[in-house]
């Protein structure tokens, strides 16, 4: 995240604004909450209702009021997790030229020379000791993409560490108790949406699943380096907003050259999804990788027929959706952003930027396509999975699953052993997903990220959010610290009388609708809540969750 803020003016009142209904229920619920009084039902009084924008307030409480990333409440929690063998890992982030294969290098920035970066593989109930050294031209950071990891170890700059400066190390420790798939990366500017990220496997002790062998699969979308593109001039080129360019949208798709200085233009403009119900990208990426590979040159991952194979399927991307099949197998679900849920079998599956699937297959003879669509655009990333002879698909081979049967994160239910208990929410905070493409001025709320401004939250309690996507524009939500339950649309219902949902830690919201999701504040501290996307989190879509003392 960024520590300076360069944000254009926000939505001003000439502005039309869909979903109504949506907004009609998002303003009645809060009038309601203002007039009763409940603490736990509207925590940003200070942003407007009516589609105007203000700049936030003081927080309602002073900042003593909170419990800070390295309090005595954050040291008692990391004491209960326990203190099991420790891991030591040593990461350097570095500039460094990386083969993406077919002859294509580029120069980025990465954990050594390698990408992804060196896979970091525990067990539940270990601790983690990371030191990771800065070689790199400007500060940085590293992210538990998904561990209940202790506050000041999360590594948000501004909020819970000050940035690691060039040429400085820094010792990361906590205990993990949770198994499951999950990654890390830097968390300032838009560092992720170059080659910083690496997997990061917690295996459970007591694995209750049988498989022959594990393939963990990394997504992402490149521009770092080709054609002198950087994520950083990307930002500046969006950032000046769709409506203020004065090229067309055929040239904007074509590479026509921009005003940032870094290359082609990298603006898209036709990405249109059904499944996402509308826009699905704003960066027109020029190749879509897995496990650091282009389609030209994919990585095989070779089995046996009849072995059953567990993926371990991560979206590293910076704005990309990926639709993904493997061609001639069906998969069953088994996790959920970490998290156990019941077998659902699927043909093909969507990730947002940030999700995490792992699922089973049983292999099939020969050689079979796994592709990861880049959704909304005719574009993928390819690996191979071979168990026999024969030859290689073609770069471009669209598996018929793709199309098949889809299964969404809302039709998975939590496994038994780690659904959410049911529980009337103690709090609930409404927010509203703000902003367009024609100005790129995404908020949450309209309103200009700040990190001294908080939604409170007490130890103990059982808290209920309410997202309202307003935008024309789908964006996965993630906050940090935390597993939640996703409990349907926003509104009166809960985990209560539904279902247990699956446990997640990012949530897909769809233009113009509403999600909700449950969990139970037992993690103290001041925590990021922000969209995966990361050009729209650098605008302002994110916030802080902050536990009161």
């Amino acid at each position: 995240m960024r520590t300076q803020h360069t944000r254009r003016a926000v939505l001003g009142a000439g502005i039309a604004l869909a979903g109504t209904g949506i907004l009609t229920a998002c303003s009645s619920r809060t009038d309601e909450a203002r007039s009763a009084g409940n603490q736990g039902a509207m925590n940003h009084d200070d942003t407007a209702h009516d589609g105007a924008t203000r700049k936030p307030s003081s927080p309602a409480k002073s900042h003593g009021e909170y419990v800070s990333p390295d309090g005595e409440e954050v040291a008692a929690v990391e004491a209960k997790r326990g203190s099991g063998p420790v891991r030591k890992v040593q990461l350097t982030a570095t500039p460094a030229r990386l083969d993406l294969g077919g002859g294509l290098t580029v120069p980025s920035w990465a954990y050594g020379d390698r990408l992804p970066g060196k896979e970091v593989r525990i067990t539940a109930g270990d601790t983690l000791a990371v030191t990771l050294a800065n070689h790199l031209p400007q500060p940085t950071t590293l992210h538990w993409h998904g561990l209940h990891v202790r506050n000041n170890m999360d590594g948000v700059p501004g909020l819970t560490q000050p940035g690691i400066k060039p040429g400085a190390e820094f010792a990361y420790r906590f205990a993990v108790k949770q198994s499951g798939t999950y990654w890390l990366h830097p968390h300032l500017g838009v560092q992720q949406d170059r080659g910083l990220y690496a997997p990061l496997i917690v295996e459970d002790p007591k694995e209750p699943l049988s498989y022959d062998k594990e393939w963990v699969v990394l997504l992402d979308d490149w521009l770092d380096g080709v054609e002198g593109s950087t994520p950083d001039g990307v930002l500046n080129e969006l950032s000046k907003g769709m409506g203020a360019m004065d090229h067309d949208t055929e040239d904007m798709d074509h590479g026509s050259d921009n005003k940032s200085g870094s290359g082609p233009s990298r603006v898209l403009m036709d990405a249109r999804s059904r499944l996402l119900g509308g826009a699905a990208s704003d960066v027109a990426y020029p190749y879509y990788l897995i496990n650091g590979r282009i389609p030209k040159a994919p990585t095989t991952f070779t089995a046996k027929p009849g072995d059953r194979i567990r993926l371990r399927i991560i979206n590293a991307g910076g704005d990309t959706p990926f639709r993904v099949a493997l061609g001639g197998h069906r998969m069953t679900i088994t996790h959920a952003d970490g998290f156990p849920v019941q077998h659902t079998t699927t043909d093909s599956l969507l990730l947002g930027m940030g999700e995490r699937y792992d699922v089973l297959v049983t292999a099939g003879n020969g050689v079979f396509p796994l592709t990861a669509l880049a959704e909304g655009r005719n574009m993928s990333a390819l690996a191979l999975l071979r168990t026999g002879g024969g030859a290689a698909p073609a770069a471009s081979v669209r598996p018929k699953e793709l199309d098949g049967q889809l299964v969404s994160a809302f039709e998975l239910k939590a496994d038994k052993a780690v659904a959410l208990a049911a529980r009337t929410p103690d709090r609930t905070i409404r927010i509203k997903l703000t902003g367009g493409m024609r100005l790129f001025d995404w908020a949450f709320d309209h309103t200009m990220y700040d990190p001294a401004h908080r939604h409170p939250v007490e130890a103990g309690e059982r808290v209920r959010l309410e997202f309202y996507n307003i935008t024309e524009m789908w964006h996965p939500v993630h906050l940090h610290g935390h597993t939640f339950a996703l409990a349907g649309g926003a509104g009166p219902r809960s985990v209560l009388d539904r279902a247990p949902g699956a446990r997640k830690d990012t949530a897909v919201v769809l233009p113009n609708s509403s999600v909700a999701v449950e969990f139970d504040a037992d993690n103290p501290g001041l925590w990021m809540l922000h969209c995966h996307n990361v050009y729209h989190s650098n605008m302002n879509m994110m916030t802080v969750i902050g536990y009161r003392r």
